[in-house]
């Protein structure tokens, strides 16, 4: 089933009847604790929360939740709050983490640590999903959190992790623009040479189950209209599914403005780990957070 809405992605999580479960590190602030709240209420999941438990339960008071309805595992620290989700990922108690209050870099150096045996071999990269009023699908960017200046191989490695999200939500051959300022490869250009090895390798076979195009610029990326100005014909242009960014820069700048100005909800989550993890700012509202939530409760069910 394709899922053109994050309405339709929540329906599909609760419509099953096995139930992903989340642990939340350092599930100390009220935004957190909400999203989770009204995710097990709408039944999506159950969850584990680990962290102060004072402040969860007096999270929980003030969304009028019941105590006795989620598991809490006091943790005094981030440290063993991050080790505790651990653990419960390994026993089976958790098929999801989710980042609470806490920096992104810890939480990501912990799923990093390969003590911690958390990654499945692949490079972890970030998908954010956005809807948009003023575009007629959901479209999905790639990556803004995780690989700073990513090289060729990264890109290949950010490309194919996140049309593997796509296609779980099913999506067939799903749209891909490698962005760049300019539509032409420019030698001086790096991100434009990367963008057009890319495509190349979709054209030969090396990247497969997506098309393939760039560079392209975001207009012409996301306006069939633009793409008619300019006189660019393709089949991604002005219908991508996924815009892979030049780098964590350009990743960074673009999302916070589809969520700042164009006011998209969104959902994220990490790929390239042995679970799914729900990765938001600390400043996400909490419908942020929810989504992101069923975004990788959906994600663990293909899993399991």
């Amino acid at each position: 089933m394709r899922l053109n809405s994050f309405e339709d992605l929540a329906r599909a999580v609760k419509a099953s009847a096995v139930k992903s479960r989340v642990a939340v590190v350092a599930a100390n602030d009220a935004h957190t604790v909400e999203s989770v709240v009204i995710a097990q209420r709408e039944g999506l999941i159950e969850a584990i929360l680990i962290g102060d438990e004072a402040l969860i339960k007096g999270h929980l008071a003030e969304q009028g939740a019941r105590e006795a309805d989620f598991r809490i595992k006091p943790a005094p620290d981030i440290p063993t709050s991050l080790a505790l989700a651990v653990e419960a990922v390994h026993s089976g108690e958790a098929n999801v983490l989710m980042k609470g209050k806490l920096e992104t870099g810890d939480f990501m150096r912990a799923i990093l640590n390969r003590e911690n045996d958390l990654r499945s071999g692949e490079l972890l990269s970030v998908a954010g999903f956005y809807e948009l009023e003023r575009y007629h699908k959901l479209l999905a960017v790639s990556d803004q959190a995780i690989n700073t200046y990513p090289d060729l191989d990264a890109k290949k490695a950010i490309l194919q992790n996140a049309v593997g999200l796509l296609c779980a939500i099913g999506l067939v051959q799903p749209k891909v623009a490698v962005l760049a300022a300019v539509e032409k490869l420019n030698p001086k250009m790096k991100e434009t040479v990367d963008a057009d090895a890319l495509r190349r390798m979709n054209v030969e076979g090396e990247i497969r189950d997506c098309i393939v195009d760039g560079p392209l610029s975001f207009d012409i990326a996301t306006s069939a209209e633009a793409a008619r100005l300019k006189g660019y014909e393709s089949e991604v242009a002005g219908d991508a599914d996924l815009l892979i960014v030049p780098d964590l820069v350009c990743g960074n700048v673009l999302v916070k403005a589809l969520t700042g100005f164009a006011g998209a909800t969104t959902a994220g989550t990490v790929l390239g780990a042995k679970v799914p993890v729900v990765l938001v700012p600390r400043s996400a509202e909490a419908s942020d957070k929810f989504y992101s939530i069923a975004l990788a409760a959906y994600t663990a069910l293909g899993r399991a």
